[in-house]
């Protein structure tokens, strides 16, 4: 199949800059818009979920504003985990490295080297999760020599700068690599199970192939094991299935699971995730009203977001834009957008990589702007606190 380019310039981008990235889209692209890149109960709806699950909707308008830059001059930075009480963590896809980042005055402390990263493409070191449960463990979504894997790790703040992680320790492994669609996106649900969202490798047969860990969010326990119960199979990770690169993940009040998966020539798609269901690619890409297939909520042409991280607050999910350098804001009513979406920031800060809620009613916001398919200006990348209503 072939990979269509997203590689449009940035709009921060000179003119020498847009010469430059014009030969490049002459090859294949990836989908970030560069080149070839105790029991538990479900946490998302059942299939007789309905859009009024919810009685209330959240405000057709909201705003976004800036409060203060938190840190900046992160090197390709990817994943984003807060800590308990103070702190963030951020993975650094191509150098294999975590940092601690103080969000009171933006102190950067490295804390530790993941070993067997091999960044190339989209790959590297993608997303990190700290267990809601257990402040002293990380555990990361990397890309080595042979596949796409999670680890945890356990993290010591006492120790020295550069040596407070501890050996690896593999969760699950044979996820499917690529120079694209690597996935990455990793979270703990509210039934306390691990999520994983994965790519199709470049690959679009492995989405429907349900041996395959390749176009699926899984769904694990925190030793990477079946959960029992809530997965279709009671033997199997997989918890959907036809997906192309899930991107991000994140839960409403209600416990219901949404994604936000990239698109290829037409539509990148906001979903609302049910266990067992087929999300359609590489049959169906965008709303197809098929049989058999769960068509998006919302859905955007892909120069307007290549979405990659999401976050829900207030209501809304808030998405951040690679390709669309924009932060969407989609109200919610249940299972379904409560109104048409609104783009905040669009072109300020460049790509959007990563969004996550501040448990206080607002945002972090990560930028990719030196992942080498942004136009890095001086400070990229950041970190932005946001007020969001």
């Amino acid at each position: 199949m072939t990979v269509r380019s997203r590689y449009l310039p940035s709009v921060r981008a000179t003119a020498a800059g847009l010469a430059a990235l014009a030969l490049l889209t002459a090859g294949c692209s990836d989908d970030s818009g560069g080149p070839s890149e105790e029991k538990s109960t479900p946490a998302s709806p059942t299939a007789e979920t309905g859009p009024n699950a919810t009685a209330s909707a959240a405000p057709a308008k909201g705003s976004v504003k800036v409060e203060r830059t938190v840190t900046t001059r992160l090197k390709s930075p990817w994943g984003l985990a807060p800590l308990p009480g103070d702190g963030l963590l951020v993975s650094q896809r191509d150098d294999g490295r975590i940092v601690r980042v103080d969000e009171r005055n933006g102190k950067k402390t490295v804390v530790g080297t993941v070993p067997g990263v091999q960044a190339s493409g989209e790959g590297g070191l993608l997303g990190i999760a700290v267990p809601p449960d257990n402040a002293k463990m990380v555990y990361a979504y990397l890309t080595t020599a042979s596949d796409n894997r999670i680890v945890r790790m356990n993290y010591d703040p006492e120790k020295s700068p550069g040596n407070q992680l501890g050996a690896p320790d593999t969760v699950l492994k044979g996820i499917p690599k690529g120079e694209i669609h690597n996935g990455g996106r990793i979270a703990f649900g509210p039934d306390k199970m691990l999520y994983a969202g994965t790519g199709e490798s470049g690959q679009g047969g492995l989405a429907q192939d349900k041996k395959s860990l390749g176009g699926k969010i899984l769904r694990m326990t925190p030793e990477g094991e079946p959960p029992g119960q809530g997965n279709p199979e009671s033997d199997s990770l997989y918890y959907t299935y036809g997906h192309r690169n899930v991107q991000g993940i994140a839960w409403d009040a209600e416990k219901r699971l949404w994604a936000s998966e990239f698109g290829q020539n037409t539509w990148d798609e906001l979903n609302v995730i049910r266990s067992g269901k087929n999300y359609g690619w590489p049959e169906a890409e965008g709303r197809a009203g098929e049989s058999g297939f769960v068509d998006p909520v919302e859905q955007w042409r892909t120069a307007e977001a290549s979405p990659s991280g999401i976050a829900i607050v207030k209501g809304s999910v808030w998405m951040a834009g690679l390709r669309g350098e924009r932060l969407w804001r989609i109200p919610l009513k249940g299972t379904a957008a409560a109104a048409e979406p609104q783009s905040f920031l669009d072109g300020k800060y460049g790509r959007l990589r990563t969004v996550v809620a501040d448990g206080s009613g607002g945002l972090w916001l990560l930028t990719s702007e030196t992942d080498g398919r942004g136009s890095p200006q001086r400070g990229d990348d950041r970190i932005l606190k946001l007020k969001v209503s």
